[in-house]
């Protein structure tokens, strides 16, 4: 082996701070053996996003992000599919951390989605679902204290989901240095532990403004917290034009919402979904179905 590749090698291998004295767990690509194996299948949790990566859900306030991570968790727990996204691998172990609502909202939402559950969905759940209320806590995604404590939380999970990110941190969202070091941080997490990790995070006055919820771009803040990521999904408030596409006539068009795949660096676009809220919040898939214009209707009669 070339002196200077080989040196490279050691010195990769002393930056993990994981790994033993000596011992080399950092190679290159070993490229005869890529040509001709394909490799293992690429292991996803939720629909695009593969385990051990970081990802985000963009929504505005109020749109229901919160409780579509609580349904989101629950459906990998136990497989109840409230979300419409088809069998689950379940029994995997998610942590919500909620750092934004209280006690007796987490309650009612939890208590809402309980009462659409089996017997056995919901000890499912119990046994592999903690819901940690962190209201009235500073946590510091910045701070090495909080850094090893969700690594060692997210050692017996499958799926950490931090809810909101601006409650994790005390800096300035466009800040790109400090977003690529906060990102930074959690990726280091999901790569020694294998551990996935979803940020809520909410989209962008423009974005709201010019009703591009379902954009890449439609992150608040630093652009960083897109680029650095590997999935983005979204959930976009319906619009009058939409309303009026599907034909919603006797509803809120306030109580739907879409659920959409705006980046997925490793897997096809994930097909938008529409849900209705209900009770406490809770969201149900729904089927839209849009309605011929007037134009084509008039043709049909001819």
């Amino acid at each position: 082996m070339d002196t200077g590749i080989g040196n490279f090698i050691r010195f990769i291998n002393k930056q993990d701070p994981t790994s033993f004295a000596g011992e080399l767990s950092h190679w290159p690509v070993n490229i005869q053996a890529a040509f001709e194996n394909p490799g293992p299948r690429l292991n996803f949790l939720i629909p695009g996003m593969i385990r051990g990566s970081v990802g985000s859900l963009v929504a505005p306030g109020g749109a229901g992000k919160s409780v579509f991570g609580l349904q989101l968790a629950v459906w990998l727990t136990s497989g109840a599919d409230l979300l419409g996204f088809g069998e689950a691998p379940t029994d995997q172990a998610v942590a919500y951390l909620s750092a934004e609502d209280p006690l007796p909202v987490l309650s009612e939402r939890l208590y809402a989605i309980g009462e659409v559950l089996s017997d056995r969905e919901r000890h499912l759940v119990e046994d592999n679902l903690m819901v940690m209320p962190l209201e009235g806590i500073q946590a510091n995604l910045l701070s090495s204290r909080w850094i090893n404590a969700l690594q060692n939380l997210a050692e017996a999970h499958d799926l950490l989901i931090l809810d909101t990110l601006r409650r994790f941190h005390g800096c300035d969202e466009n800040d790109g240095s400090a977003m690529a070091r906060l990102l930074g941080n959690l990726e280091l997490i999901a790569s020694r532990t294998g551990c996935s990790i979803l940020f809520l995070h909410h989209t962008s006055k423009a974005a709201l403004w010019n009703q591009a919820g379902d954009q890449q771009q439609a992150s608040r803040g630093s652009s960083v917290l897109t680029d650095n990521i590997r999935w983005q999904g979204y959930l976009a408030a319906m619009t009058p034009g939409e309303a009026k596409k599907y034909g919603i006539t006797t509803e809120p068009i306030s109580r739907y919402v879409r659920f959409g795949v705006s980046k997925a660096n490793y897997h096809a676009a994930v097909h938008p979904k529409w849900f209705i809220r209900g009770t406490a919040g809770v969201l149900q898939p729904v089927d839209l179905v849009a309605q011929a214009s007037k134009r084509i209707q008039r043709r049909a009669a001819v």
